[in-house]
């Protein structure tokens, strides 16, 4: 592989889309632009490293989930003709009146990829309400490429710590890879509450999030104290 130009070199061929721009503006924008070019990389090695993890663990228990028809399937058939499944267990449980309004957003987000993701792997949403419970909602959001899937029983749910002992869940992001008639772990969500900077709330990265994205790029960013909410 050739060397990389160095972002600072990169960013000197920047043009700022509107004329009369301060020395101080373009210089710091200048800067900006390299830390950007440098994010970007590290982001494509982070991306590289994830795909270059070896096997991970074969899933040796028989989780059973309810499927759009109704049907009882296993992991494995949740598949379909894919090699790789990407499941988001959001929080809909038998006791919330309402979803997470945080999952929501996420979900809503994906939806507008979803027919486009599933071009190349297999996308489930899984949860543990009924699989009705879980379209009827979807069909108030307007969401039509998301296929929903309710979990048989919480062995999935206690095994992966999505059950608090108050009977509260958390969100969980799981890629799966088929190994022939196997299921194997490929890649999961770790950054727990405990791994939070100090005056952050917890989350990922990169921020899969279309929303904190987006807000990153505004002047005031992700407020600290604002959240999405399911109805304004």
């Amino acid at each position: 592989m050739a060397p990389l130009t160095s972002a600072t070199q990169l960013a000197e061929k920047a043009n700022l889309p509107f004329p009369g721009a301060s020395a101080d503006y373009t210089r710091a924008r200048k800067a900006l632009l390299a830390e950007e070019i440098e994010f970007r990389r590290h982001m494509t090695r982070v991306a590289e490293q994830r795909r270059a993890l070896p096997p991970g663990p074969v899933i040796a228990k028989d989780y059973r989930f309810k499927d759009e028809q109704g049907f009882e399937v296993s992991l494995l058939e949740l598949f379909g003709t894919k090699d790789a499944l990407v499941t988001y267990f959001w929080m809909y449980g038998p006791q919330r009146e309402r979803p997470c309004p945080m999952c929501t957003n996420w979900l809503g987000a994906v939806n507008g990829n979803a027919a486009d993701i599933k071009q190349r792997v297999a996308l489930k949403i899984l949860g543990r309400s009924p699989v009705e419970r879980q379209y009827a909602f979807a069909q108030q959001r307007g969401w039509r490429d998301l296929n929903f899937v309710q979990t048989v029983g919480d062995d999935y749910a206690r095994d992966l710590g999505l059950l608090n002992p108050d009977g509260s869940e958390n969100p969980a992001l799981v890629v799966f890879k088929r190994d022939g008639d196997q299921v194997r772990l490929f890649w999961s969500s770790a950054m727990t509450r405990d791994m939070a900077d100090p005056d952050q709330d917890p989350r990922d990265a990169p921020d899969i999030a279309s929303l904190w994205s987006i807000l990153d790029l505004t002047p005031e960013g992700r407020a600290k104290d604002w959240y999405p909410k399911l109805q304004y």
